[in-house]
């Protein structure tokens, strides 16, 4: 599943970013491989909105297509 895939409100850790300058911008803004985000909103054929802690990235289509992630399951 990629960051493109996700939908709003959805809870996700970042697994892979494969492009090495895409890697680059994204440890800037905070977020590497690990890191737990959460969709913040998702434009129709615009950018996905991410939030950590106290921020939020937006992030456009192609670039989202290139990161991989998976939902956070729930702590029980």
């Amino acid at each position: 599943m990629t960051l493109a895939d996700v939908k709003q409100g959805q809870k996700i850790v970042i697994r892979h970013i494969a492009d090495p300058l895409v890697r680059v911008q994204a440890i800037r803004f905070g977020i590497a491989e690990g890191a737990e985000v959460t969709c913040s909103s998702v434009i129709a054929s615009g950018p996905i909105t991410v939030k950590k802690n106290m921020q939020e990235i937006a992030v456009g289509r192609g670039l989202a297509k290139k990161i991989r992630v998976s939902p956070v399951e729930d702590k029980i």
